[in-house]
This record gives C-alpha cells, structure tokens and sequence, in this order.
C-alpha cells in the first residue's frame, strides 16, 4: 500500500520515475510485494547499515515518541508523520546525516 501511495504522491508512471535503494529487510524482498509502476528498487547488500543512508535518520524520528504515550496507532502515525514533515523542510540536517563523504558528489532532485 505505501508503496502506491509513493507513486501516486510524486506522480510516478510511464514518464516520471524513481529509483529507490532500499536494504534487505524481508518485507522489503517478498515475493507479494506490489512494485508500481515509476519506480525501481535497489536492494543494498546484505547487513551494510553504513550503506543504508536511513539509519542515521532514526534518532530524529524516534525522539518525538521517546516520552510519549499514544493512545492509538493513528496517535502515533500522525506524530510520526508531523516529524517527517517538519524533517523534510530541513534539508541541510537531512543531507549532512545521510551523504556519505565517500558517495560521489550530485545535485539533489526535488520531486
């Protein structure tokens, strides 16, 4: 499902694609797992967390929920969700977490 809505958020088809890397998680290699179209999968080698640019976002994810007590799954999917947004306006933040000084320098693509 949130693949789907991955697509359909940033209009991915035919025309407009993604590729997206992602690590070897067994929900991520199931053999159900639905690929819409627009988007690509690259799978990291097995067990590389250095590899895996996400990891180093986890604490800023994580302390919003700390010293909470959601009541719900949806309580928590719309704190979840609020930091997501307010870490995506924080690209300077977010790109000295996640590029690598041994990645090859590129220019950063809006979707």
């Amino acid at each position: 499902m949130f693949l789907d809505d991955f697509a359909t958020e940033y209009g991915l088809g035919k025309n407009k694609r993604v590729l997206l890397v992602i690590d070897q998680a067994g929900w991520h290699t199931s053999h159900s797992l639905k690929i819409p179209q627009g988007l690509d999968l690259i799978y990291l080698p097995a067990k590389s967390p250095e590899l895996q640019p996400a990891e180093g976002l986890w604490p800023l994810t994580n302390e919003v929920v700390a010293n909470s007590s959601p009541l719900s799954l949806d309580e928590l999917e719309e704190l979840l969700v609020f930091r997501c947004q307010q870490l995506m306006k924080q690209h300077d933040l977010i790109q000295g977490l996640t590029c690598f000084h041994w990645w090859p320098q590129t220019r950063a693509v809006q979707l």
